[in-house]
């Protein structure tokens, strides 16, 4: 690891990063860290622009407290942020190979003695790499996907399960005048959290998540009862990340149709795509999000570096970024709330 310009021990100028999708809480998460930082120790705080697209090409700015104050409620990031991958195609064309070289040239030129990099796990890969390669590297986990793994919850989650509950909530209202399906289209790549809380909070009647494989006449065939049994319309809560048949952008609109056209229910669908990562974070993100930035900036005081911030147990901790890097936390098939789900009647399209 690079070693550390310390006075009195403690590290003296410190960077900050955010990397990959937006999410609510990412501000606080900024404020967190620079405000420990340059209150409790006294660290000189580097903004770097857009994630590692800003150490590449060497855009930063000194974050003082003035730049700090009234972050806290605001959705996106102050920092700007983009999806550049500094490893990825390493080897294969001669300007890849150099975004690392430049990152870790870069980071020594503005005399950094840590990087913290708030993001998901792209991010949280992209900075264990780092930590690999020499780099004093602190990540702290943001997705509304809650996928990380090492962590029980991640800041952004509690926003969009809102926002997502908001949006069924209304959908109801809709689905009974008309005596409709209602199919609803939520993020969460590969991971069925989202759906899965939000589709408990919401009320859904059906819950389809990539981690519980489907069979859609087990879907048709429960949708068909519900209407004989005179409930008048149903709420279907789908993942992006499900299976669908090859040539299907949308999950949600393929289910629609689908169903539509198997049972003769009339059937309409909500993609929510973007809303559900935007806007002010809820003030449980804003809790999560400054005390995981706090945490940051405690763990570079102390020199414990190649960690991520991380909740478990109730607790704010840390873990290695050796153990998170290339991993996703998925839904158990025997998940507490799967279970809890299906003993009120809800349907995961399996059974």
């Amino acid at each position: 690891m690079a070693k550390a310009n310390r006075k009195n021990g403690i590290p003296k100028k410190i960077g900050i990063l955010t990397a990959g999708g937006d999410c609510p809480g990412i501000n606080a998460a900024i404020r967190g860290v620079g405000k420990t930082a340059i209150v409790k120790y006294g660290m000189t705080v580097i903004g770097i622009s857009d994630g590692f697209a800003g150490l590449i090409h060497k855009e930063f700015f000194e974050l003082t407290e003035s730049h700090l104050s009234g972050i806290l409620t605001l959705g996106g990031t102050i920092l700007g942020t983009s999806r550049e991958k500094p490893f990825k195609g390493t080897g294969k064309k001669k300007e890849e190979f150099r975004k690392p070289m430049l990152i870790k040239e870069h980071y020594e030129q503005i005399g950094l003695d840590c990087l913290v990099c708030i993001g998901g796990n792209g991010t949280m890969k992209t900075a264990y790499m780092l930590a690999e390669g020499g780099l004093n590297v602190v990540g702290i986990p943001k997705t509304i996907d809650n996928d990380i793994w090492g962590t029980d919850v991640t800041f952004g989650f509690d926003s969009a399960v809102n926002i997502a509950t908001e949006a069924i909530d209304r959908l109801h209202s809709t689905a009974n005048s008309h005596k409709r399906i209602m199919v609803i289209e939520l993020m969460g790549h590969n991971a069925g959290w989202l759906s899965l809380y939000s589709g408990m909070a919401g009320g859904g009647d059906l819950i389809l998540i990539p981690e519980i494989p489907h069979d859609e006449k087990i879907i048709m065939d429960y949708l068909q009862k519900r209407a004989d049994n005179n409930k008048p319309y149903s709420i279907v809560v789908v993942a992006e990340g499900i299976n669908v048949p090859d040539g299907e952008s949308s999950p949600g609109r393929y289910l629609a149709r689908r169903i539509q056209e198997v049972t003769g229910l009339e059937t309409r669908e909500t993609v929510l795509g973007y809303i559900q990562r935007g806007g002010s974070p809820s003030p449980m993100d804003r809790v999560l999000a400054s005390r995981f930035g706090a945490a940051g900036a405690n763990l570079i005081a102390k020199g414990d570096f190649g960690r991520m911030v991380a909740h478990r147990n109730g607790e704010i901790t840390s873990v290695k970024l050796s153990e998170v890097a290339g991993k996703t936390k998925l839904v158990s098939a025997d998940d507490p709330m799967v279970k809890q789900a299906r003993e009120m009647g809800t349907s995961f399209g399996d059974c």
